[in-house]
């Protein structure tokens, strides 16, 4: 049985959460309503940042990794290879599997969206927040990660 202190911790990591999301979830659309050109989709972006991040991957390292069903990242590797963002080359330890790496063209895709986005966020923070503010972005910005990556 729950203590009423405990039912209290509940209701505010939970308040604490759905602000969270929401306001990431608003800075995310935001950043993409201000790009000059369309962006990439999440899943693609993360897929050429783990690349970008992490170097050659597999298939399934890359699902396991990103969260993916196998079957949505075919279709994401399928695109990014027609585009020619990425790679695939034979495993020379298994013949069954490929080895998937970044090219040149989508690492300038990745820095192009990143770019673009960031200037815009650095700009919105100075405009925004006070430099305690700012240093405040940045430590929430490091416990975001932590979250994220957990």
């Amino acid at each position: 049985m729950e203590t009423e202190p405990d039912v209290h911790r509940a209701d505010e990591l939970a308040t604490l959460a759905r602000a969270v999301r929401e306001g990431v979830g608003r800075l995310n659309w935001r950043m993409r309503s201000e790009a000059d050109t369309p962006a990439p989709g999440p899943a693609v972006l993360a897929v050429l940042s783990r690349l970008y991040r992490g170097g050659t991957h597999t298939p399934g390292e890359l699902a396991e990794a990103e969260r993916m069903h196998p079957q949505s990242l075919t279709r994401i590797l399928a695109s990014l290879a027609e585009r020619e963002w990425i790679t695939r080359t034979p495993d020379p330890a298994d013949g069954r599997r490929s080895l998937i790496d970044i090219t040149p063209a989508g690492l300038r895709e990745l820095r192009d969206y990143s770019i673009a986005r960031e200037a815009w966020l650095a700009a919105a923070v100075e405009r925004t927040l006070s430099p305690t503010e700012q240093e405040l972005l940045r430590l929430a910005a490091g416990l975001l990660t932590r979250i994220a990556d957990s």
